[in-house]
C-alpha cells in the first residue's frame, strides 16, 4: 500500500458510506464512514515517509502506523500541532473532531447504530468547511 492506494481508499469509503446512509443502512454507513478517516490518516503517514529511510523501531510501528487508533494515526501523521490549532480556530471543526475520534475499528460489530449517529458521523467527515475529512486532505 502507499499513499494513492490510501488516498484512493478514503474516498472509496466515504461513497460508500454514502450509499449505505441513503438505503439506511446505518450501521455500516457508519463503520465506512470512520474507515474513511483511517485510511486518510494513513495516507498522511505514508506521505512523511521517506523511500529509503529505515522505518523507525518496531514497538513505534505498531503503536502508530499499524492501527486502527485515530488518535494514534494522528501522532504517526505528526499533526497533532495542526489539529489543535484547527481546533482553537474552528470551534465547529472541534465538535467534528470529537465526533469522529469516538469512532472505533469495532463499530463493525455493533448491530444497532441508529441513523442519527451514522448522519452525524458522516456529516463531521464530510462537511466542505468544517468536515476532519478536508482538513486532513490538506496534509495526505
Amino acid at each position: 500500500m502507499n499513499r494513492a492506494d490510501f488516498q484512493k481508499l478514503a474516498g472509496l469509503r466515504i461513497k460508500e458510506a454514502k450509499v449505505l446512509l441513503d438505503r439506511k443502512h446505518y450501521e455500516g454507513a457508519y463503520y465506512l464512514a470512520g474507515y474513511a478517516v483511517e485510511c486518510a490518516l494513513k495516507a498522511c503517514v505514508a506521505k512523511k515517509t521517506k523511500r529509503y529511510d529505515f522505518p523507525p523501531n518496531e514497538k513505534a510501528v505498531r503503536e502508530f502506523y499499524y492501527t486502527h487508533e485515530l488518535e494514534k494515526l494522528v501522532k504517526g501523521a505528526d499533526l497533532g500541532g495542526e489539529l489543535k490549532a484547527k481546533e482553537d480556530a474552528d470551534g465547529q471543526f472541534k465538535l467534528n473532531w470529537a465526533a469522529v475520534k469516538s469512532w472505533k475499528e469495532q463499530a463493525r460489530y455493533e448491530p444497532e447504530i441508529d441513523e442519527k449517529r451514522a448522519r452525524d458521523l458522516y456529516s463531521a467527515i464530510t462537511n466542505k468547511k468544517h468536515g476532519v475529512l478536508s482538513w486532513l486532505k490538506k496534509y495526505w
